[in-house]
């Protein structure tokens, strides 16, 4: 993709996001960003299935597989020079971030990084282990401004992004200092386009612990206006014997923190499907009602319905969409499954979904006091319907 570019005689750079993931040695996640040399006429010409997502978001973009390429095009006083090296420094010098943090540069032909405030020592410190930016004065190093003018809601939403991926052991009251200059910046909140916002929302749950840029959004307003599904959970209580880290929001976000890296696939990162499935798989408890016991009676159902409108007004992938809802609908099914008969669970458990089931089960678990021994039970119940599904004269099992 960069070499196309750069074979075309345009300067590219990863900048921002990518180029601090490519630093740090990371994966550089769904979204790639682009700084380049090339305007939208010359990346259409270079690309056929360019699109064009709008200017305060990228100039353009470009499907590649399972990633998105972003580009920001800065052309203009770049080439009044012909000499390669004032062109690229113009280039770097005419685009600014909403944050220092971000005016991170990676020249894609020479490999070389490009830092003009001076972050090399807190990015070490991100790739040692060394920096969880637990004080407010640390913050100071990526929290300010840039000089430009990116629209100043997308300060909310870049520090978001920062905070998860970077500085995930963030204190509430750093997430307090942030939101504080956020809200100077940006005292309301304008509804972004879905791809905004689902790029945003997928970028926050690649990360390890989502759960301090979550808090970022809810406290400056922006999960309020954009993504009421989740706003609400934090309105409903949980039983302390069950739940003792909290609400439904608090439970939430927690459950994200048990999710495995790469599960399935080395390199591949967090599971969407998975991550998603556990953002909304508690959706329907601020619609449910009380009935007998049952305190959030139907929660799984309701939730599947706030699940798929959610996910299809962000514009995800159908297919996606429906891997989520099967989720989140029968979420509350592997903590039955050593009880049940065959004929209530042999289909569910014949989807190649239902692995992941499991593993929402076991992050559901986890973040809870209940341990995983009921985990450990269902695991079982599910070998040994696989083992004697696999063995056609056994007949035991179809009325179990």
């Amino acid at each position: 993709m960069e070499g196309i570019i750069s074979s075309a005689g345009f300067p590219v750079y990863l900048h921002g996001f990518s180029a601090i993931d490519s630093y740090l040695g990371r994966n550089t996640g769904a979204a790639v960003h682009i700084l380049c040399g090339a305007d939208i006429a010359d990346l259409a010409r270079l690309f056929e299935d360019i699109r064009y997502p709008g200017a305060a978001f990228a100039n353009a973009a470009v499907n590649f597989g399972a990633k998105t390429v972003y580009f920001r095009c800065e052309d203009g006083s770049a080439y009044v020079s012909a000499d390669a090296a004032v062109i690229s420094a113009n280039i770097r010098q005419s685009y600014h971030p909403s944050l220092k943090f971000l005016e991170f540069y990676q020249d894609c032909k020479t490999r070389r990084f490009y830092d003009p405030n001076d972050l090399y020592p807190l990015l070490r410190g991100i790739r040692d282990g060394r920096c969880g930016c637990a004080e407010p004065e640390q913050c100071q190093q990526w929290i300010n401004p840039s000089s430009g003018h990116t629209p100043a809601q997308h300060t909310i939403t870049d520090a978001a992004m920062i905070l998860a991926r970077y500085f995930p052991e963030t204190t509430g009251h750093s997430i307090n200092e942030i939101a504080v200059m956020s809200g100077n910046l940006c005292p309301s909140i304008a509804m972004p386009g879905p791809e905004e916002q689902r790029l945003l929302l997928t970028g926050l749950l690649e990360a390890s612990n989502p759960a301090p840029g979550f808090e970022l959004l809810k406290k400056t307003g922006y999960i309020g206006v954009c993504w009421p599904e989740l706003a609400v959970l934090d309105d409903v209580d949980h039983s302390k014997e069950f739940h003792p880290e909290g609400n439904v929001w608090r439970h939430t976000m927690e459950t994200l923190r048990y999710r495995k890296y790469g599960r399935g696939s080395p390199g591949a990162g967090f599971d969407l499907r998975l991550s998603l499935g556990l953002l909304l798989h508690d959706t329907g408890k601020p619609l449910s009602e009380s009935a007998g016991s049952r305190r959030f009676d139907g929660h799984a159902e309701l939730g599947e319905l706030q699940a798929r409108r959610f996910l299809e007004r962000l514009d995800f992938d159908t297919s996606l969409v429906n891997d989520v809802c099967y989720l989140v609908r029968n979420h509350m099914l592997p903590a039955a499954l050593p009880r049940l008969p065959l004929s209530r669970t042999g289909k569910i458990m014949a989807s190649p979904l239902f692995p992941t089931l499991m593993e929402l089960y076991r992050c559901d678990e986890s973040s809870s006091f209940k341990g995983l021994d009921g985990y450990y039970q269902s695991s079982a119940a599910y070998q040994s319907y696989l083992k004697h599904r696999r063995n056609p004269a056994k007949t035991w099992y179809a009325s179990r």
